[in-house]
């Protein structure tokens, strides 16, 4: 497994899009690496023990950021918090 961390909602200028986040992940740096994270499961758990699930999309930008979608969404406490991928 490998571990990540919530960095944002996926957003526009006016928008954001609750069900995408943005996920930083520990020891990818370039987008090489990062298309190769494409497909994986992304499990976040609250702090009560819930476990949300959701799928890594693809990359964003050059470097090693990836959006994930979730399938209910996340609650903005989520943010800054860490998720697995497995």
């Amino acid at each position: 497994m490998i571990s990540g961390k919530v960095v944002q909602f996926r957003r526009g200028r006016k928008t954001i899009i609750d069900k995408h986040f943005l996920i930083e992940v520990d020891g990818v740096s370039n987008r090489k690496d990062a298309d190769k994270l494409v497909g994986k499961e992304v499990i976040w758990s609250s702090p009560a023990g819930k476990k949300i699930t959701g799928k890594v999309s693809g990359a964003h930008g050059n470097k090693g950021v990836v959006r994930a979608i979730f399938e209910k969404g996340l609650p903005g406490q989520a943010v800054t918090t860490k998720v697995e991928i497995k």
